[in-house]
């Protein structure tokens, strides 16, 4: 705030994506949000967390509590919670998070229906990509500009879920990204050098955007700041706040000469305080050379240079590239492992020399070469803190638009009115009105006496008299009142009223959003079959594996092809051999701008169904036609999000797979079963990235234009620090997705599923051959006809894969008599 920002963002202990944060409480709402109010600061809470069909009630009375606390808006990912911001929460704004991974004009329409307020859209798109988005926004839009960059897709990132237990979808990501990991190509290791951190992108910074952004239509520009310093928030603030403010002056009155978004002073600062290395990220498009520096995952400041001499207690540098002075702090360099780097404050700089503390420092580690990184700057952080003590600027004041009436022997009534005329406050004087003799109360006195608005967050905005005659009060009274008037104003309730709230009594709740879905479900269950067989769905992703299921008459396939071009000929393959299976094709995950041409591919193919992945795909495929089912990466996680999609045509829904087995039976019995389907086995895609691994550390190339192609050519995984070596895939788009090395199960839980209603379910294969295909279809055929049970399907799958099998997400034991 004192450093220029006109919103923050924060969230509370339960439903936001920074769950490790010091999260503000519900305690503190109130005080918070009177303090951000006071100095013309509007407060967004970040709500932006799948939310599961149990919490939808706890999820309903946060919602009242921010609303009734004075919240700007709520900044969500859950569908479904977006429905009761508007339904049950009228007050608040609401914003789409980055989470709800909006990437094109299309998908941006799409969640519009929700009533949106505002889009943040995802990190990934480049101003090219933004500038498609103006003639459709309709509504503000909102972009990250500066801190830690995902390597994944917001909203899209299950690595979390899969290897530790922790959903990134549910503010617990792990952070696996920063973590080592080895390139193993067609089965060998491939020496990367010191390279080892291969999913850690460097820091967005792009300050130097921030007109390119304004004239592509951008309102509001967003910074990552939670979990760092306060020093950190003040110095990016500070310097985005000067950008921005620089570049629109320089819009309302252009020169010649270009205008200075960024100084050394300025550059220094974003470093100091905290940086991977800084980038522009997706800003000028995919740079796969530059994203990625993947020597380090954790802080690093600015380079100061390397070692060209150790001594016993000291050691010599190259020509510094940053300042240094005792005090200052510094990290000595360790490729190969960045847990275990020395570093510590200094105790002399002398030349080219610096020495530490003795004993702090064990030199003989340090070998001449060695990069050099200034980590603190106590000089700094001490100017950087003196911004935010004391009393902090108003950063926008609210116009007071008053209203003064009375005559010779009355009280003098000074009134605040909203555009309407409605009275928001009022102060009488505490002596009536005299006739004057001279000098009789003007519109000129008033407005001197009420325009003495410092240090408050309002400023005089017009005045009306309303004076019989002319009258008299003296001065100190007006003084009087006008402090009584804003004293006043300061009690109102701080949250921005968009339109007159139902009554408390009438409004709706979770509950009654519900009951019609449960009714649906009940009268479903009554008229379902006993005999009613279970469908077996597979996803393949070979022509080979194609075969396979073909050969074994699955009900349904969905093709899920890297080159798209291929999908004519499985549509013909499916048609020649006849039968009843179905065939259904896979969009890209993603869609930006300009790719609507891979939906018009699929269209052209003539497939009996179209499997969508992303919110821009649903509106084009519903205009063709086609048969159409959701796919696990639109986050299905409650009925409510459930509904708002069946709404728009989609046939069958995914269950999102952040939901353990209690949480999908929650899901079954809130809503009709017979709009899902389930994924039984899969590896699960964890990283989903714009960022490509094959282009980066196998090619010299930055985008698929000059890369050569490489994972078109060779089988590739990542070894992580366990020895698993995850296979990585690139699609049509040349995304990259990291799958989990060992498929997970829930084939135990098949008859609680079944005993839900559940009648599709989904096989995912990934790099199976036509012999293995056919074993785990065979299996899942014997399981779904009633020949074998889970558990025996477990033991045998276990034993006939080198990778073995987890029952990941859907891995709670449950007591079967509560269903």
């Amino acid at each position: 705030m004192a450093n220029g920002a006109d919103a923050i963002f924060f969230g509370l202990p339960r439903f936001n994506a920074r769950l490790r944060a010091d999260n503000f409480t519900e305690a503190d709402l109130p005080e918070l949000m009177a303090f951000l109010h006071k100095h013309g600061v509007r407060g967004y809470c970040a709500f932006n967390t799948l939310i599961f069909t149990g919490e939808l009630e706890d999820a309903e009375a946060q919602l009242r509590l921010l609303e009734g606390a004075g919240v700007d808006a709520v900044i969500v990912q859950d569908l479904g919670l977006a429905r009761m911001v508007k339904a049950l929460a009228p007050r608040l704004h609401l914003h789409a998070s980055t989470q709800m991974t909006i990437t094109s004009p299309e998908g941006l329409r799409f969640a519009r229906g929700l009533g949106l307020d505002l889009a943040v859209l995802s990190r990934e798109l480049s101003l090219r990509d933004l500038e498609a988005f103006q003639k459709d926004a309709e509504l503000p839009l909102e972009v990250f500009v500066h801190g830690a960059l995902c390597v994944a897709y917001s909203g899209q990132c299950l690595t979390s879920e899969s290897l530790g237990r922790r959903s990134a979808n549910r503010g617990e990501c792990a952070q696996a990204c920063r973590m080592p990991y080895e390139l193993v190509v067609d089965g060998e290791l491939r020496d990367l050098g010191d390279k080892r951190y291969l999913l850690s992108p460097q820091d967005l910074a792009a300050v130097e955007e921030i007109p390119r952004l304004i004239e592509a239509g951008i309102h509001s520009f967003k910074i990552e700041g939670r979990l760092k310093s306060a020093e950190y928030v003040a110095a990016v603030t500070r310097v985005y706040r000067k950008a921005i403010d620089a570049a629109l002056e320089h819009l309302d009155a252009p020169t010649a000469a270009p205008v200075t978004l960024l100084n050394a002073e300025d550059q220094y600062a974003l470093e100091m305080t905290f940086s991977r290395g800084l980038f522009s990220g997706w800003m000028h498009g995919v740079n796969h050379q530059q994203l990625v520096g993947a020597r380090f995952a954790k802080k690093r400041g600015p380079l100061v240079g390397e070692v060209l001499t150790v001594d016993r207690d000291a050691v010599e540098l190259s020509a510094f590239t940053t300042p240094l002075k005792p005090g200052d702090g510094v990290v000595f360099e360790n490729p190969s492992d960045t847990n275990r780097e020395q570093g510590g404050y200094l105790f002399q700089v002398e030349g080219p020399w610096i020495s530490f503390q003795r004993g702090k420092i064990d030199f003989r580690g340090i070998l001449p070469g060695t990069r050099v990184y200034k980590t603190s700057d106590p000089a700094l952080d001490k100017e950087l803190q003196a911004t935010y003590k004391g009393d902090l600027p108003i950063r926008k004041r609210r116009a007071l638009n008053l209203r003064a009436s009375g005559a010779a022997g009355t009280l003098l009534e000074v009134a605040a009115i909203d555009a309407s005329g409605s009275v928001l406050a009022s102060v009488s004087s505490a002596l009536p009105l005299e006739t004057a003799r001279n000098k009789p109360l003007s519109a000129e006195i008033l407005t001197q006496q009420f325009n003495r608005l410092g240090g408050t967050p309002y400023e005089l905005a017009s005045i009306e008299l309303h004076l019989e005659g002319a009258v008299i009060v003296p001065v100190s009274e007006l003084n009087r009142m006008r402090r009584a008037l804003v004293a006043a104003l300061d009690l109102l309730p701080s949250a921005p009223v968009a339109e007159t709230p139902s009554p408390e009594g009438s409004r709706e709740s979770a509950h009654a959003m519900l009951r019609p879905l449960r009714q649906a479900r009940d009268e479903e269950m009554n008229t379902l079959s006993a005999v009613t067989s279970a469908r077996l769905h597979l996803l393949c992703r070979s022509l080979e594996q194609l075969d396979a299921a073909l050969q074994a008459a699955v009900d349904r396939v969905y093709v899920d092809f890297e080159d798209v071009r291929l999908y004519g000929d499985a549509v013909r393959r499916v048609r020649a051999h006849g039968g009843a299976t179905e065939i259904f094709l896979a969009t890209p995950r993603i869609q930006k701008p300009r790719e609507e041409g891979f939906f018009k591919l699929i269209a052209r193919s003539a497939p009996d169904g179209v499997l969508i992945r992303n919110l821009g795909a649903i509106a084009f495929f519903e205009a063709t036609g086609l048969r159409t089912t959701g796919d696990f990466s639109l986050n299905v996680a409650n009925p409510l999000t459930a509904e708002f999609l069946k709404r728009t045509g989609l046939e069958r829904l995914t269950v999102s797979y952040d939901l353990s087995i209690e949480q999908v039976l929650d899901l079954f019995y809130a809503c009709p079963p017979s709009w899902f389907e389930l994924t039984l086995h899969q590896h699960m895609p964890m990283f989903h990235m714009e960022h490509c691994v094959f282009a980066a550390f196998m090619s010299n190339g930055s985008t698929f234009l000059d890369c050569g192609r490489p994972c078109e050519k060779h089988r590739v995984k990542l070894r992580d620090r366990t020895g698993m070596e995850h296979p990585l895939k690139a699609d049509v788009g040349c995304r990259n997705t990291l799958f989990n090395a060992v498929p997970q199960t829930g084939a135990r839980y098949y008859e609680m599923l079944r005993h839900a209603g559940l009648q599709c379910f989904r096989v995912e294969l990934l790099e199976e051959d036509a012999g293995e295909a056919g074993q785990v279809i065979a299996s899942y055929q014997a399981l779904l006809s009633g020949h074998r049970t889970g558990d025996t399907l477990w033991r045998d799958l276990k034993a006939q894969s080198q990778l073995g099998v987890t029952t990941g997400t859907l891995r709670e034991d449950l007591d079967l008599v509560r269903y």
